[in-house]
């Protein structure tokens, strides 16, 4: 039975890979008007075709998504959004289908990857992880995303959380943007990724539904970020440990 999982795997994400490649070869000709516009708008049809483009691709590799708690963004408000990271298919779920137009913190490596590459700097504040001056400079800039009235898309974990555990611990940054552009921090819980795409397997896919939850915002006058990513971090966990199942 191991065996066969294993085969399948294989085959699914094979099969997933001749969906994306074209798919991808299609949606570059609809990004290109971003080269035209100017922020926020370029965000917002970044969004736009991102969300048709991987509803797309989602669907045909048997990964349907539903989204929980939209509700809870306000229009003219823009937000810090906080999510769980377990696996690379997070990333085709998080920014195309959030409910505002945003950005997210992106590894600069990422960008040197042919053509998708060139989609993924669109949308993202990109940061060497090995250079102070280019987190600095990262994080001014998220700040500038924020003041456009798009919302920054963060991972607090860092990297994939391989633990087993709800979450690993969070790094303080997505914390000390919200408080020092006093914006809501709007904790968000990804389900069944790491199912699909799992961070201990190269080239291994399997089907699975996937679901994403927006919890209520966080306000962040008078905490400062340590306390706001304690509050954040033990809402997340306890919500993850009732709904994981």
């Amino acid at each position: 039975m191991k065996i066969a999982r294993e085969i399948a795997g294989r085959i699914w994400a094979f099969w997933a890979l001749l969906v994306f490649v074209p798919s991808m070869l299609v949606a570059i000709i609809f990004y290109m008007p971003c080269f035209l516009m100017k922020e926020p708008a370029a965000s917002w049809w970044h969004r736009s075709v991102s969300r048709a483009w991987m509803t797309f691709f989602l669907n045909l590799v048997g990964c349907p998504l539903k989204v929980k708690g939209g509700h809870y963004f306000k229009e003219g408000e823009s937000y810090v959004v906080v999510c769980n990271h377990n696996s690379l298919m997070d990333v085709p779920v998080t920014t195309p289908f959030m409910p505002h137009a945003n950005k997210t913190i992106a590894k600069k490596s990422f960008a040197k990857v042919p053509l998708f590459g060139w989609i993924y700097s669109l949308g993202s504040v990109l940061v060497d992880r090995n250079s102070d001056a280019s987190r600095r400079k990262s994080f001014e800039e998220m700040k500038r995303v924020l003041a456009l009235g798009l919302d920054m898309v963060i991972y607090p974990e860092g990297t994939r959380n391989r633990s087993g555990k709800p979450l690993k611990e969070f790094y303080d940054g997505a914390f000390r943007l919200a408080v020092d552009s006093k914006r809501k921090i709007m904790p968000t819980l990804i389900f069944n990724t790491r199912k699909v795409l799992p961070a201990s397997k190269p080239f291994f896919m399997l089907p699975h539904k996937l679901q994403m939850h927006f919890l209520p915002p966080v306000e962040v006058e008078g905490l400062s970020s340590k306390e706001l990513k304690e509050k954040v971090f033990k809402l997340m966990w306890d919500y993850y440990e009732a709904n994981s199942k």
